[in-house]
């Protein structure tokens, strides 16, 4: 094999999978048709439960930019409508406000620090496949060459010839009414609100900064990020302009749907600037995530509606979903089916994903109907439950995988904080810090460094006071926690990659915690119902084998 598992596409969701593969010992091969990383402006932060997962790896704060684990948002938008957050019990609607330029610079260099090779200017353009492979055909600088692969992954995006090349149908609807139009822009400086950031525009009101701001008109956001400011405007029914956008074309927009004029100036200096028309929007779903050894993650699977900024949560969960999953494939030691989960799992969520969006598209039309709807809708959030189901799932709270005997089995692990916190594995007690690089290496570079066996010990070790669930998740490995108070749990018998911690915290509780971050057992007291709970879970996501009553 020339490669375990190729990759075509280096944008988020590629290298997250990079990222992924490289912490669980494989070795991708990453294919961007790209000559350079892409500087484009598009999408402008993360939400959901992705913002925490990334803390979990430890790149939150390399995002961030500040140290300390992110806290959720007081308040948050669904269909143009506000989310009053603040008035519900759990909060899950975490935000990064980082520019997807960045976030892709972020994994990139993480993604080279642990030894994954990123061939830029290399597109993939055909595959065959076997039993065994998959044979690549790729177009590259110096012309075209074939590499051969246990697996490849598509990440290549909505216009996917990965997928096309595999015979996966994209069903799904095309939206043809709507055109937006997006740009860089100033605004002059006393119409913004020094306290909120909110537009003030004379003869029409308030407009509160990046949230989509309905009109019966069409739909109008202000995005003041930091250093840099862009406009969007959508209407409805609009036959749109021919040729490339100008800027006249965003402030002709933008004086009709707020029905007054509100003067924007294009910003001076270097770029890039965005400066882009979109007519109409598709809500697409793969019809399956796999064809034989050909996968596929991110917009390549689904696309759908930006409404709400869903893509890059629901992108990045598949790549960090499958990633662990494909490297037990790899590696031999994957129980039967695990791979098959994938899509068993991450199919339904793409689903409701393109639900909920198309759900807000149709809240921010305009028209009398919809007028109404937004009012009765209104009356439904000024109930705490309703708030706390909308905010689950436009952050994918709401997920349950394998729902199990404990109600925490198959939902998002609980970010606990553990005290004393004690290797109990041995597997684990000469594995190397997670900070250690591997070298950055170049297009043809074979990968010479191992990646990190695991981030617990070192986490376990170097914070013996309190340390953070996602501190202890930081190397990507399954992770036994036993928080119950004899610990009785933390004897069992677990295969070679499961990291085993001891400790204490404010709720008495063990868990087997998947690399992903989701809880595939749980109990709350020691039985022989709760042990053979652990160890059917144990087999059933970790052990190539049955464990027999020798090994255990």
């Amino acid at each position: 094999m020339d490669a375990e598992v190729i990759i075509a596409g280096a944008g988020p969701n590629g290298l997250m999978l990079a990222i992924e593969l490289r912490l669980a010992g494989v070795q991708p091969l990453v294919l961007e048709r790209l000559p350079e990383p892409n500087s484009t402006p598009r999408a402008n932060g993360l939400v959901g439960q992705v913002v925490r997962m990334l803390d979990r790896r430890g790149l939150y704060e390399r995002l961030a930019g500040t140290p300390g684990p992110p806290q959720p948002q007081p308040a948050y938008i669904f269909g143009a409508m506000e989310l009053p957050l603040e008035a519900i019990e759990d909060n899950p609607v975490y935000m990064l406000p980082v520019p997807q330029v960045r976030v892709e610079a972020v994994l990139r260099e993480r993604a080279l620090e642990l030894g994954a090779e990123i061939r830029q200017g290399h597109e993939l353009s055909g595959l065959s496949q076997d039993a065994d492979s998959v044979t690549v055909e790729v177009t590259g600088p110096s012309g075209v060459y074939e590499l051969r692969t246990r697996y490849l992954v598509g990440a290549d995006g909505g216009h996917s010839l990965t997928r096309k090349l595999a015979g996966i149908d994209f069903p799904g609807v095309t939206n043809d009414r709507m055109v937006s139009r997006t740009a860089s822009a100033l605004v002059p400086a006393e119409l913004i609100d020094p306290e909120t950031g909110a537009l003030v525009v004379p003869g029409y009101g308030v407009i509160p900064p990046f949230m989509h701001h309905r009109t019966e008109r069409g739909m109008f956001v202000f995005a003041p990020f930091p250093g840099r400011q862009a406009v969007s405007t959508g209407e409805w029914d609009d036959p749109g302009d021919a040729g490339e956008m100008t800027f006249e074309e965003l402030q002709a927009s933008a004086d009709r749907v707020l029905g007054v004029h509100v003067p924007l100036t294009p910003p001076e200096g270097d770029g890039p600037r965005l400066l882009r028309r979109l007519v109409g929007g598709n809500s697409r779903l793969a019809d399956r995530y796999r064809e034989g050894r050909v996968l596929l993650v991110g917009d390549a699977a689904h696309v759908h509606s930006a409404m709400g900024g869903p893509g890059l949560n629901l992108g990045l969960q598949d790549a960090i979903n499958l990633g662990w999953k494909l490297a037990a494939e790899v590696k031999g030691t994957a129980p039967a089916g695990l791979l098959d989960t994938y899509e068993s799992e991450r199919r339904p969520v793409g689903e409701r994903v393109v639900m909920q969006t198309q759900a807000q598209t149709a809240l921010i039309a305009p028209g009398n109907e919809v007028t109404a709807l937004r009012q009765l809708f209104a009356e439904l959030l000024t109930e705490p439950r309703n708030v706390q189901r909308i905010a689950d799932l436009i952050t994918g709270a709401d997920i349950r995988y394998h729902p199990g005997a404990h109600p925490l089995v198959g939902r998002w692990a609980p970010d606990l904080t553990v005290e004393g916190a004690t290797s109990a594995s041995s597997s684990v007690a000469s594995a190397r810090a997670l900070s250690s690089p591997a070298t950055a290496l170049g297009p043809s570079s074979p990968a010479t460094t191992p990646a990190p066996a695991s981030s617990a010990t070192a986490a376990a070790h170097s914070s013996p006071v309190r340390v953070r669930l996602a501190e202890l998740m930081r190397a990507g490995r399954p992770l036994l926690l036993d928080l119950t108070p004899v610990g009785a749990f933390a004897a069992t018998a677990v295969p070679d990659q499961v990291d085993v911690i001891t400790g204490r915290s404010d709720r008495q509780i063990a868990l087997l915690i998947r690399p992903d971050g989701y809880v595939a057992w749980a109990a709350e007291q020691d039985g022989i119902a709760e042990q053979d709970g652990l160890r059917d879970a144990l087999a059933t996501w970790f052990q190539a084998r049955p464990l027999t009553s020798a090994t255990r």
